[in-house]
């Protein structure tokens, strides 16, 4: 009986210690089930993969003729090379069959991907008990498995990373291995012919544009750059974001700022307080957020208050004039910013 631990399958996929029979890659990452399976059939067909006889099923397709696996697992490779099949969605509607075949597949390497599956799953259960079955399960990456596969895959394209890459991007992205491999293709394409790859390159390809815009029309109003904030404008409005979200974003930054200004006033140095937010703003912002709490005082901040929540209710009463109330508004609290 071998059941590996989710930590033991990238060392197993190294140098399996099988060739033939049943391997079972499963989980709630469906990212990283399909890339188990493509890294060891890679390794099962050898040096010569296009020698190789590889036949791909769907599960729902074989279960009206689950004995159809049976018959391909036992014929013989059209090729000469490793005969191996690959099953896709596959469920415990393939146990008659795999039953037969746990004992002797017949040279073949039968490699079935399915999703998260409990440990009495008859689909599961076979596979680990059978002596050539190897069942490997595919949890979502933590943040150190993540980190490591970007260092890795930087590392072998030979590209170097300034030191906020990786935060950057795990930030950015998600814990699906699949998404996480396209995004780490297209950056190191990119940077295929400079070898070096910056925090603002990551987020000119890897992050949403809406998201961006949002906080640098945030940091650009209360840091008073009026050039940047008609950029960041524009660049939102583009994406589709909504002027009233925008106001609504922007109420919510000066209210922050008032509050942490009380903090300021109190005696604490601007980054003091910053260190002490929770959740903590983006190390890329830190500084434009002191410059901030330095620019505005308290009663400066709570006139750009009032002057938002009326922008927020002229807009409710002219919905067509949003997007001019937006402009005018923003870039009348930049220009109080730029006179502190």
């Amino acid at each position: 009986m071998t059941a590996l631990k989710a930590h033991e399958v990238q060392r197993f996929l190294t140098r399996p210690d099988l060739t033939e029979g049943i391997f079972l890659a499963y989980g709630p990452d469906g990212g990283l089930v399909r890339e188990t399976a493509q890294r060891l059939i890679r390794f099962l067909a050898g040096d010569d993969i296009a020698s190789a006889d590889i036949i791909i099923f769907d599960g729902p397709e074989l279960e009206a003729e689950p004995g159809r696996l049976i018959t391909e697992a036992r014929s013989g490779s059209l090729f000469g090379g490793k005969r191996i099949l690959r099953v896709r969605s596959a469920s415990k509607s393939l146990v008659m069959p795999l039953t037969e075949l746990r004992d002797d597949p017949g040279g073949t390497a039968i490699v079935l991907e399915a999703g998260n599956l409990a440990p009495r799953d008859a689909l599961r259960a076979l596979v680990e008990a059978a002596k050539l079955g190897r069942a490997l399960p595919c949890y979502p990456d933590t943040d150190e498995t993540l980190s490591n596969l970007m260092r890795e895959t930087f590392n072998q394209a030979g590209i170097r990373i300034d030191a906020d890459v990786i935060p950057t991007l795990r930030e950015i992205l998600g814990n699906d291995r699949e998404i996480t491999r396209r995004e780490l293709e297209k950056l190191s394409f990119f940077a295929a012919s400079t070898k070096t790859l910056t925090r603002e390159d990551v987020l000119t390809l890897c992050a949403d544009n809406g998201a961006l815009a949002i906080d640098a029309i945030l940091d650009a109003t209360g840091g008073g750059h009026a050039e940047k904030l008609e950029l960041a404008l524009n660049r939102a409005l583009t994406s589709a974001v909504n002027p009233q979200q925008l106001l609504a974003m922007l109420t919510g930054h000066f209210a922050n700022l008032r509050r942490w200004r009380v903090e300021v006033d109190a005696g604490k140095s601007p980054r003091a307080v910053l260190d002490a937010v929770k959740p903590k703003p983006h190390f890329s912002r830190i500084g434009q957020l002191e410059q901030q709490l330095r620019l505005w005082s308290d009663a400066a901040l709570a006139q750009a208050s009032e002057r938002l929540l009326q922008a927020t209710s002229d807009t409710r009463r002219k919905p067509a004039l949003a997007t001019a109330i937006l402009h005018r508004t923003t870039l009348a609290l930049c220009m109080m910013a730029a006179t502190h």
